[in-house]
């Protein structure tokens, strides 16, 4: 299961989500429950929302806020801050699952790195649905 507005549904479900919630049009804190782990990358209140929806025992994992100041004691729940260490060995690993066809990237722009501050404020505009790529 996933969140996103309506125009990137369909690449939610190619990126393997069986069902995807408009998070503009439902709250999904109030819509989905008894999930065993939930990847947060929004943050802000995001990570307290989305403890109600975990199961007893589940765990939020947090690729962009502290979770330090979330409640889980009080829902049953774990979190942990994911942080990500671009290091030789994880890197040739990464290489290997993309040449296998086992790794797919979801592009939403690319620029050339002359225009590195346009590519910045397209990733500041909140509508971007994968990553943006700078070419040098």
């Amino acid at each position: 299961m996933g969140t996103a507005s309506t125009p990137k549904h369909d690449l939610v479900h190619e990126l393997g989500a069986d069902e995807v919630i408009d998070y503009t049009k439902a709250d999904f804190a109030e819509a989905v429950r008894d999930v065993d782990v939930v990847l947060d990358g929004v943050g802000g209140e995001y990570g307290p929302r989305s403890l109600r929806t975990l199961r007893k025992g589940g765990i939020l994992v947090a690729i962009v806020n502290h979770v330090r100041d979330l409640d889980v004691e009080r829902y049953g729940v774990r979190a942990e801050e994911m942080l990500v260490e671009a290091d030789h060995g994880s890197m040739k690993q990464v290489a290997a699952l993309a040449e296998a066809g086992r790794l797919r990237a979801a592009i939403d722009s690319v620029f050339p790195l002359a225009d590195a501050a346009q590519a910045h404020e397209r990733g500041e505009t909140g509508r971007v649905a994968g990553k943006i790529v700078l070419t040098v």
